[in-house]
């Protein structure tokens, strides 16, 4: 009988083609991975206790394996088809992001694994933005994009073949896999001709440029792969040193306790495109640096909401970044009032947590039944769940800066979930109700084995 392979090893494996793939289309993403390496480098090095303690949780090894893509595709069928071919790599649609409060006629989810061992194996995650054709204000250029759309197909024959195998077999074989990774990489390819002639899409893109990028080219090419950094601050200051141009400031609050998603980019490539034989450029993909930390409980992330109303209704962004330092400064003041410490997020039901035993808890084993005595006693301690996710705010700003230098403007109206879960044909998962999963899982992991422990000494 055939074995199958795990999807957790196609997705690993795609991850790295895809990183493969990118560092030839854009040179400067070779350059971010060499700066993201040395700065994570050196903090493990200088923070010992950090790399024991990713070491103790599985955390340590995930860290250089770490990307997340974006793409931005075109029609209901597409985002149906793209769920499949995730589901063959164990990718699932979670969360729902209204990109519209940003002016960005999207809306979208990310495709990534929901289960805390598959993480540890390979975090790769795709955030997916479908295009809102109903939000094209001029009429024509709505009805063409449409017809566009309507006439195009993003995934290769051999590739919705693979696809349907998997569904009917549960899996694919190892050499099955590798040409499924070879098909599904060429569907998120880089293509320098586009489908349309100069005059449409130079309309299209001034009408949006967002819209632009996803109806006048092949397919979703990927506009851009992020490396995860262990402290984006010093990424941020060093880019220039490396040849990248960043941008203005780097979106999400710098804390001694850092909490959810943080994170900096180069500015967007202005690359050659041949318009039907006419050459032009066109402007989208670009280089992101993220630095991820705790998961925030619906009580947190309420405050986390409260306080970044507070910055905005006071400071936004210049596009010019004019006001940068102003703006960092209000943005550090305003969250200096949520809790900066994992003990005071815990005690406080702020974040969710991942527990394990400690030395000494593998020497003592089971000297109480109650989570906190333990935790207290120093047989079990606990580090912040890594937040998976995405921010509807800092995602919708970061594909806003790198596509346009205008003046955000709140235009479009808001999105619809279940207009959006229509189009993919099925529910997106709750992120909160799968970091309850979690905490919940490791804090009975750790008794059970403490347990083991005790029973056997």
């Amino acid at each position: 009988m055939t074995q199958l392979l795990s999807p957790d090893i196609i997705r690993a494996r795609f991850s790295r083609a895809m990183s493969e793939m990118y560092r030839k289309e854009v040179p400067a993403y070779d350059k971010l991975l060499e700066l993201v390496s040395d700065v994570n480098d050196k903090v493990l090095s200088d923070n010992p206790k950090l790399k024991a303690r990713l070491a103790e949780t599985d955390n340590l090894e995930r860290i250089s394996e770490e990307r997340h893509g974006a793409i931005r595709i075109g029609t209901a069928d597409e985002l149906k088809m793209m769920s499949r071919l995730f589901n063959v790599m164990g990718m699932d649609p979670v969360g729902y992001y209204d990109l519209t409060q940003a002016n960005v006629p999207v809306h979208s989810t990310a495709f990534r694994s929901t289960d805390a061992k598959s993480l540890s194996r390979s975090p790769f995650r795709v955030f997916t933005s479908l295009l809102r054709t109903e939000l094209i204000k001029d009429k024509d250029l709505r009805k063409r994009s449409k017809e566009i759309l309507a006439q195009r197909d993003i995934f290769t024959p051999r590739l919705r073949e693979l696809v349907r195998k998997h569904e009917e077999l549960g899996g694919l074989s190892e050499s099955e896999a590798e040409e499924f990774i070879k098909e599904a990489t060429y569907t998120f390819k880089w293509h320098s001709e586009a489908t349309v002639d100069k005059k449409f899409y130079e309309a299209l893109r001034d009408e949006d440029p967002r819209a632009a990028d996803i109806v006048c080219f092949k397919g979703p090419h990927i506009n851009h792969l992020t490396p995860r950094t262990l402290d984006i601050d010093i990424i941020h200051a060093d880019m220039p040193k490396y040849g990248m141009n960043p941008k203005n400031v780097v979106e999400g609050p710098p804390r001694e306790c850092p909490i959810l998603l943080r994170q900096t980019s180069f500015k967007a490539l202005t690359e050659e495109v041949s318009f039907e034989g006419e050459m032009g450029a066109h402007t989208a993909r670009f280089g992101e640096i993220e630095q991820r930390s705790a998961a925030l409980t619906p009580k947190g992330r309420e405050l986390y909401d409260e306080i970044l109303a507070e910055v905005r209704n006071e400071i936004l962004p210049t596009p010019d970044g004019s006001n940068a330092d102003e703006y960092m400064k209000v943005l550090e003041e305003k969250f200096s009032r949520f809790p900066c410490s994992p003990e005071q997020l815990n005690k406080q039901g702020l974040a969710y947590f991942q527990y394990y035993i400690t030395e000494k808890g593998k020497k003592e084993g089971m000297v109480s039944s109650d989570l906190y005595k333990l935790i207290d006693g120093g047989q079990i301690a606990y580090i912040p769940i890594t937040y998976e996710d995405f921010l509807p705010v800092s995602a919708a700003g970061i594909f806003s800066s790198n596509a346009s230098d205008k003046t955000r403007q709140d235009e479009f109206q808001k999105s619809s979930q279940d207009e959006f879960e229509q189009a993919l044909g099925r529910p997106v998962w709750d992120t909160f109700k799968l970091y309850e999963e979690m905490e919940k899982k490791s804090i009975e992991d750790t008794i059970a084995k403490l347990k083991q422990i005790s029973g056997s000494s």
